[in-house]
């Protein structure tokens, strides 16, 4: 019987999980070890692309490269986990119930949008965390052009200025025009705790922010927070009152709660402390990587982020490792000392910065730097062709992502 590596997710981290596991077997020749994807769906949902228009498209089919490098597919949502017996029992499409079983288990099951228990979020707030939501969201705002000309109907509320609410908020302008006529003047605010503009990024990127959300007529409030959504606005915890028949919460993201049934030690956000070679501390069979591990990407101090940046090399190093340890070779040591960031800055342009001090590098030229993005989001975050050889190559944990 063949011996078994899970890996819990079709994300950015489980995706190249499975092609990294896949390619060290093949270079091993080993075909007595099985390597399976559970996930609702086999597609890659774009998720740092969420914030543009037409996300309906952006989902990437999986299952003809699944089926080009022999990693099995198994559509269902996992539900528990159970280390001793080493089985995760998962819901199918249909509600039924059955497990799988593992010798090594890659936790890639990604994060959630932290919702708050705030007075009428549930039923009035939107986000862009999921591809439904998201959807749910265009479809919104498609909707305001049926409804009366008025200050609430043509302003959007941000809640949150961190890398999502900005990339969300510089789009929307050109989105709303799109919508209810080039006529209309939106009016999009972004409400940040920060004490100033693009606080949350630091001083070397906030500069750009600022230009970019002034050109763009965005609005700031800083120093405060959403106290309660309704269907025609918000209430700020400064008791100022927006009008508002659209708002969007971007705060505060947290692991995947199937991490709360892995032993070992997690983080404020719920990740799993791991190792150099991404396996949970003090675990013996399970394997962290993306938005649920919690793994030191250099010898100075600094983590990963829950960014599709960190997420596709951990996966690498993470599927990598779980199928070494099963055939008995050395491991690699995941490290990603190099940070960047691109951040979209809509119709304006955006704005790229090298190290975790957020220094603007070239290129500076605003045009330059949004033609950067669109490659990173339309090229470099993709999958590779269902090709076998090219994707198992693509799969090593030595490329560079950034």
């Amino acid at each position: 019987m063949k011996r078994q590596i899970l890996i819990i997710g079709a994300g950015f981290a489980g995706l190249w999980s499975a092609l990294s596991a896949v390619r060290l077997l093949d270079q091993h020749g080993r075909d007595d070890v099985e390597v399976t994807v559970l996930a609702p769906q086999a597609e890659l949902h774009v998720r740092p692309r969420f914030y543009e228009a037409d996300v309906h498209n952006m989902a990437a089919p999986l299952q003809a490269l699944f089926d080009a490098v022999n990693v099995r597919f198994v559509r269902g949502t996992a539900q528990r986990i159970d280390e001793a017996a080493r089985t995760v029992a998962y819901r199918d499409p249909t509600g039924q119930e059955a497990s799988l079983g593992y010798d090594r288990l890659i936790m890639a099951c990604g994060s959630l949008l932290n919702r708050p228990d705030l007075a009428g979020f549930d039923q009035h707030a939107f986000d862009v965390d999921k591809i439904e939501s998201a959807v749910r969201l265009e479809e919104h705002l498609k909707s305001l052009a049926s409804r009366p000309d008025s200050a609430a109907r043509n302003t959007v509320v941000i809640a949150g200025g961190g890398f999502t609410g900005i990339e969300t908020a510089t789009e929307l302008p050109s989105r709303l025009r799109a919508i209810l006529g080039e006529q209309v003047k939106p009016r999009i605010v972004v409400v940040d705790r920060g004490a100033r503009i693009g606080a949350a990024l630091g001083d070397g990127i906030s500069p750009a922010i600022v230009e970019a959300s002034a050109a763009l007529g965005i609005e700031w409030i800083c120093a405060a927070t959403v106290a309660s959504v309704d269907a025609d606005g918000v209430l700020l915890d400064n008791g100022q009152r927006i009008a508002a028949n659209t708002v969007v919460w971007t705060v505060g993201f947290k692991a995947n709660p199937l991490t709360g049934q892995i032993s070992g030690e997690h983080d404020r956000q719920g990740r799993l402390h791991v190792d150099g070679h991404l396996k949970v501390k003090g675990n013996d069979a399970v394997y962290a990587a993306g938005d649920v591990a919690y793994a030191a990407c250099d010898e100075v101090g600094n983590h990963a982020v829950m960014s599709c940046q960190h997420a596709i090399p951990l996966g690498r190093y993470a599927g990598n490792n779980a199928a070494a340890e099963l055939i008995g070779v050395a491991p690699m040591t995941y490290s990603q000392p190099k940070y960047v960031t691109c951040l979209d800055l809509g119709a304006w342009g955006a704005v790229y910065t090298e190290g975790w001090e957020r220094k603007v590098m070239p290129p500076e030229d605003r045009a330059e730097a949004k033609k950067l993005k669109a490659q990173i989001n339309t090229v470099w975050i993709y999958p590779p062709a269902a090709e076998r050889t090219a994707a198992l190559a693509a799969a090593d944990p030595l490329i560079p992502v950034a």
